[in-house]
């Protein structure tokens, strides 16, 4: 949908990012039905320069800032919610590479990265779980005398593997460094899945990737042997402030529905009101953090809240559509099944005792009737 028709339009002068949301916007049920690859959404982002935001100028891309680049991801996400996780996972991927030491690396990828010319994804998420310690770690490093390493084990949700050019992952060495290293798929030993079936965006084609004996050469380490990788450099952690953004713009989306829906019924204009009223709210909160502005939330609070508004704005949008909204091609129905992402991706220990305590809680004058 055009972007002067969201509560607010993005201040980003791109030309192309209100033909491409449309786009994306009107191709989405279509790629959530047929559960594939979203081979044409990605090459319209890269048309529309969408993997240039994420790079510096040096290597050909835009160098959006942090704020700019949630302006972006809140525009797309309201339009296609699968196609903007996938820029998410992409854009992990590209950030570790960016900020890594190795220059050679940074240098060959980066400015294909730029263009869309190479597609990259993560894998990574058994480094910042509870599997990390687990007695056996999910995917282990042996170093070579010549400076290689060969790793052995998987790599759970990683989205898009079977169809990536690199996969970022991270493996633990016997004395418990860890490395950061960009595998090529077509690397022998390497196996990608296609993806499971998920209660939503299946399209995201996440699944796990098995290595068997993988070699990966010293050219091709992004960081470490260190303790705690994931922490070194400047990629940051998993999650952050994109999870939050994507329910934000999928929330922003369901109250754009209630508002239009709104100037025809009047019995639901409170509701959008309330809607739209706390979607704002959150969305000034999240861009003051994106700019690093002082807010009175923590970015915690901002994913449990961002959560939360996803789930109750894409359930007020399905209420308010009726049995028209539970037919499986309807667009809000497909927004109340993608708000169930936010409860179980990169939902680290605070924010699920957040979801908890509201789904679970109870009014006891009602319960002791």
């Amino acid at each position: 949908m055009p972007l002067e028709q969201t509560l607010q339009s993005t201040s980003l002068d791109v030309p192309n990012l209100d033909v491409l949301c449309a786009r994306l916007h009107e191709a989405a049920s279509n790629l959530d039905a047929y559960e594939t690859w979203p081979i044409e959404q990605l090459a319209w982002c890269a048309e529309a320069g969408v993997f240039r935001w994420f790079i510096d100028e040096e290597h050909g891309g835009l160098n959006w800032t942090d704020a700019e680049i949630v302006e972006g991801y809140l525009a797309l996400s309201q339009s296609c919610l699968t196609t903007t996780f996938i820029l998410t996972q992409w854009s992990a991927a590209c950030r570790r590479i960016a900020t890594s030491t190795n220059r050679d690396l940074r240098e060959r990828l980066l400015p294909l990265l730029a263009t869309g010319g190479l597609f990259a994804t993560v894998g990574i998420s058994h480094l910042s779980t509870s599997r990390q310690h687990t007695s056996r770690p999910a995917l282990t490093a042996q170093r070579r005398p010549d400076g290689s390493y060969v790793l052995n084990g998987y790599s759970d949700w990683v989205t898009g593997g079977a169809y990536a050019d690199y996969i970022v992952v991270g493996a633990v060495l016997p004395d418990g460094n860890q490395i950061l290293c960009c595998v090529p798929r077509m690397c022998p030993g390497l196996t990608a899945y296609l993806g499971r079936r998920l209660v939503a965006l299946t399209s995201s084609c996440t699944d796990k990737i098995d290595l068997q004996n993988v070699i990966v050469q010293s050219s091709d380490v992004i960081a470490g042997p260190v303790v705690n990788v994931m922490q070194s450099g400047g990629g940051g952690g998993t999650g952050g402030l994109q999870t939050s953004t994507l329910a934000i713009g999928l929330a922003t989306a369901a109250a754009n529905f209630l508002k239009a829906e709104s100037s025809q019924r009047r019995e639901t204009v409170n509701a959008a009101k309330s809607i739209e009223s706390e979607t704002r709210a959150l969305r000034k909160s999240l861009l003051a953090h994106a700019k690093g502005e002082s807010t009175n939330i923590s970015a915690s609070d901002l994913r449990s809240k961002a959560n939360s508004l996803a789930l109750r704005a894409t359930q007020a949008a399905l209420t308010v559509a009726k049995g028209a909204g539970f037919a499986a091609d309807h667009t809000v129905g497909r927004w109340a099944k993608e708000a169930l992402f936010f409860l179980v991706w990169s939902c680290p220990q605070p924010v699920l005792d957040a979801n908890l305590t509201e789904l679970t809680r109870s009014d006891l004058e009602i319960c002791s009737l």
